[in-house]
């Protein structure tokens, strides 16, 4: 595997940096930004997801091709997600200098990518044996509902869904090659979305290696976050807007430092959900994490931090698949004890910080500043 060089250009923040003042705002208290309409833009990326899903549904019909496919498909990739990786490539596009009305090509390449995280997501709750997710079935038990009272039905809605999960893959493959915008910035545009694939695919391989082993190794669960999460979900998508309205590598270099910090600073809110959030909230369980071993910074700092009895308890229970209430109630104490959760919290603000000082370095029009302003703010302090 090829070292990304960044790893090791622009580490992560030391672990022993001083606690730092979490903002006081609340995601609804920030206003939203004159000149990049938010709200309009999702809509637009819905719209444009359900036309294109509505047209594949109809060819499969003509073809009698199974409906169940297209309809679970459509419904998952509808029924709800933040849209955050479409609104940051719309954002994107802005910061390169784009005005008006995002073009329609734009619109499509940024549903390309919320396409492709359906598939990522699909996959992802399969080999995690997720159950729920946005409050609802996960794919594979929707499909295992779906094929009741066949011996193997379990077994087959798994299969079926990394099936579905492929078939999200290629469409969101022929959103980006259909899309109009100038053949110029093919080069380019295509440069970013293949490094998006494959540094979220390595860094799904790593989360799944560490998966099960309450290690200490405080470094490489900083590596996952950062190549699953931080470089997917908020370079890749910004560097993506930029090149199709023609960003040189400066930048695209001055969105990766506001990207970077962020997304790790998401990770680590999306850590801490995963353990401690509301599932009322989140729509997914809350001791999936601890019963599947999630090899997080959160467990990590608590490993190298418990005394013998906590490291007996983090050892004993963590990755347990019959994991209980009561059980997880224990370590979660053992995560508030050893100060893993308080330092996480901490990070999350420095990171975030990080984050807006780049962003004030960065120059860039002040519609894109100030919408991205207020997509740090929410991506940290969100609660689902």
């Amino acid at each position: 595997m090829r070292t990304d060089p960044r790893l090791f250009a622009a580490p992560p923040v030391p672990l022993s940096l001083p606690p730092a003042t979490a903002p006081e705002l609340t995601v609804r208290d920030v206003p939203q930004p004159q000149g990049i309409d938010l709200t309009a833009i999702r809509h637009d990326v819905d719209r444009t997801l359900a036309v294109f899903l509505d047209a594949k549904a109809r060819a499969a019909a003509d073809r009698e091709l199974p409906a169940e496919v297209t309809c679970l498909l459509r419904e998952f990739v509808l029924s709800g997600g933040k849209r955050l990786r479409p609104l940051l490539c719309v954002v994107g596009w802005y910061a390169a200098g784009g005005q008006g009305v995002p073009p329609a090509g734009v619109v499509q390449v940024a549903a390309s990518l919320e396409m492709f995280h359906a598939f990522a997501l699909i996959h992802d709750d399969v080999m995690d044996g997720t159950l729920l997710r946005r409050g609802a079935p996960t794919v594979h038990r929707a499909l295992a509902a779906h094929h009741a009272g066949r011996r193997n039905a379990d077994r087959l809605g798994e299969h079926a869904a990394i099936l579905l999960g492929d078939l999200a893959h290629s469409w969101s493959d022929e959103l980006l090659c259909t899309a109009e915008f100038p053949h110029s910035r093919l080069a380019a545009v295509r440069e970013v979305v293949d490094a998006m694939r494959w540094e979220v695919m390595f860094g799904q391989y790593l989360d799944l290696v560490a998966t099960g082993d309450p290690a200490n190794d405080e470094v490489q669960a900083l590596r996952i976050a950062r190549y699953k999460t931080a470089m997917y979900t908020v370079e890749r998508p910004l560097h993506l807007g930029a090149a199709l309205a023609g960003a040189g590598p400066g930048l695209q270099a001055a969105l990766s430092a506001y990207a970077l910090p962020l997304g790790e600073a998401f990770q680590l809110r999306d850590d801490l959900l995963g353990t401690f959030g509301d599932p009322r909230t989140t729509g997914k369980p809350c001791l999936d994490d601890l019963r599947d071993g999630k090899g997080t910074l959160l467990v990590a700092l608590a490993m190298s931090r418990a005394d013998e009895a906590q490291r007996h308890t983090l050892s004993t229970l963590f990755g347990s698949p019959g994991l209980d209430e009561e059980q997880a109630v224990r370590l979660r104490a053992v995560l508030d004890d050893t100060g893993a959760r308080a330092t996480i919290e901490r990070l999350i603000s420095t990171r975030y910080e990080q984050a807006r000082r780049a962003l004030d370095r960065a120059a860039l029009p002040p519609v894109a500043t100030d919408t991205l302003r207020e997509i740090a703010l929410s991506s940290t302090e969100r609660t689902s």
